[in-house]
């Protein structure tokens, strides 16, 4: 565990979320974190497509990335456009 220095808008927004969310200000984070770190891993997911796949990965009991990483290839290639190929010259 270590401390991470945000801007006084961002604890805001942080204590804002979680009273609305009733989370506390670091679960807050966390998730946001997550939900951050998963998009940028997976830019072809939606958000809800993200936060449906951490659901599943609760209910497997898998609070890592191994199921998500797993089950994300799957939904990606179920969910993303296929993009027409490039002739080749």
């Amino acid at each position: 565990m270590g401390i991470v220095k945000i801007s006084d808008l961002m604890h805001d927004n942080l204590r804002a979320a979680s009273d609305a969310l009733s989370r506390s200000i670091n679960a807050q984070a966390e998730h946001w974190m997550r939900i951050g770190m998963l998009s940028e891993l997976y830019p072809d997911l939606r958000h809800g497509e993200i936060c449906q796949l951490l659901m599943r990965a609760r209910h497997a009991g898998d609070e890592g990335l191994s199921f998500f990483a797993q089950q994300a290839v799957v939904a990606a290639s179920n969910t993303s456009p296929k993009l027409p190929r490039k002739a080749a010259r």
